[in-house]
């Protein structure tokens, strides 16, 4: 049964959820591709399992769709300028420090979190596929996450 909503208020309402920013990354036979998205989560501990979905419209989606390997990197407050910059098709790279690692997936330097991850997954999810990843290394740093709430980034 589908029931017919205003897309305009039904933002708004997801928007009431606060969310981390994260970078996702993958490599390809063009060179590096990265993506901003804030629709990440862990789903196991057990075996180490994350999630983030992309919009299957994104001129990106389909490299993620077609990785054997991608990377989540979790974005410091002050890593505002790498959402913007992975939130456009092919930015982000430049200007950034970053490098290949051994499955040639694009690691950023200097992220609040990382997670390198073998593919695991894809699911169905309307307008988006959600993909699901092994967690095959990860490291943590200090700092504080950029944050996503109501539209805007919190200071």
């Amino acid at each position: 049964m589908t029931v017919s909503i205003d897309i305009s208020t039904y933002k708004k309402a997801l928007s009431q959820f606060a969310t981390g920013v994260t970078v996702v990354t993958c490599g390809s036979e063009e060179g590096p591709i990265g993506i901003t998205a804030n629709s990440f989560t862990s789903v196991s501990l057990e075996p180490p399992l994350v999630l983030w979905s992309a919009s299957k419209n994104s001129k990106r989606h389909d490299y993620f769709a077609n990785a054997d390997h991608f990377a989540v990197h979790i974005l410091k407050k002050q890593q505002m300028n790498l959402c913007f910059k992975f939130a456009k098709p092919n930015e982000g790279f430049e200007e950034e420090e970053w490098k290949y690692n051994s499955h040639g997936v694009p690691i950023l330097n200097n992220c609040l979190a990382l997670f390198e991850c073998s593919f695991h997954a894809n699911y169905d999810g309307g307008d988006h596929t959600i993909f699901l990843g092994h967690v095959n290394n990860f490291n943590v740093s200090t700092g504080d996450p950029l944050v996503y709430l109501k539209g805007q980034y919190l200071d």
